[in-house]
């Protein structure tokens, strides 16, 4: 049943965010998931908790809660395994030591705008470099990163989201309270770019996106924006800020 001990704290917090996840509308079936890293002393990668296979975060109580090992898919405590999706998430706390928790959804907008033919999401509002802090990644529907993990070492340290086209998209956090304001933080901008798409033709307009020069810097910057009580950042001079 378990060869570690399980901490009903951790779990709950799962749950707790599992019900914003799905009060947002975010989950539709069994499919979806959250990943949280605890730190272990006899796991180098810490442990992973999160939701087994077959039930969705939208009915699941603390007995669907079950914890794996990180490099490998060992249960450590359950007896249902979890689905392939948690090989992605397993593989980002493997290579991203900074990052402990992983959300994943298969959002209604987000798979439709880039199945409409979107190549990239393009930046409309100043909250978006700042919460996300680095740019998301497109994965082409030609790769299955769920399947195989291996694509991913090339460019997981240089984004905080995946966006796989026909599938869904996954955001990155330290904490599970920033993998979540990612998580919204990314599909309010893709919303946006379909509303403003809709709009712009509706008016004959042009789209003001933001420069990216702009958009560089806010991502360089997000850290000492979000985050400006941190005693070791010194905010930046100059520069688009939030009010």
């Amino acid at each position: 049943m378990g060869r570690i001990p399980f901490d009903e704290r951790v779990a709950n917090e799962l749950l707790r965010y599992a019900r914003m996840v799905v009060a947002r509308g975010y989950i539709h079936n069994s499919l979806g998931n959250i990943a949280v890293r605890v730190p272990h002393p006899g796991f180098p990668h810490g442990v992973a908790y999160t939701k087994h296979a077959e039930v969705s975060l939208e009915e699941m109580t603390i007995d669907n809660v079950v914890v794996t090992d990180i490099p490998t898919s060992t249960l450590l405590h359950g007896t249902v395994p979890t689905s392939v999706g948690h090989n992605l998430n397993r593989e980002i706390l493997r290579l991203r030591a900074d990052i402990n928790a992983v959300i994943h959804a298969h959002h209604d907008e987000t798979i439709a705008f880039f199945a409409a033919g979107a190549k990239e999401l393009r930046v409309l509002s100043l909250e978006f470099p700042y919460v996300m802090a680095m740019p998301p990644h497109i994965v082409p529907s030609h790769l299955d990163v769920e399947n195989d993990v291996g694509p991913i070492a090339d460019f997981i340290a240089h984004t905080n989201s995946l966006v796989m086209e026909h599938h869904g998209l996954t955001t990155l956090g330290r904490s599970l309270s920033e993998a979540y304001h990612r998580l919204n933080t990314l599909t309010s901008e893709i919303r946006r770019n379909i509303l403003v798409e809709r709009l712009a033709a509706i008016r004959g307009a042009d789209v003001h996106f933001l420069a990216q020069d702009a958009v560089d810097w806010m991502y360089r910057y997000a850290e000492s924006v979000i985050y400006p009580s941190r005693d070791s950042i010194r905010r930046p001079e100059g520069g688009a800020r939030l009010a």
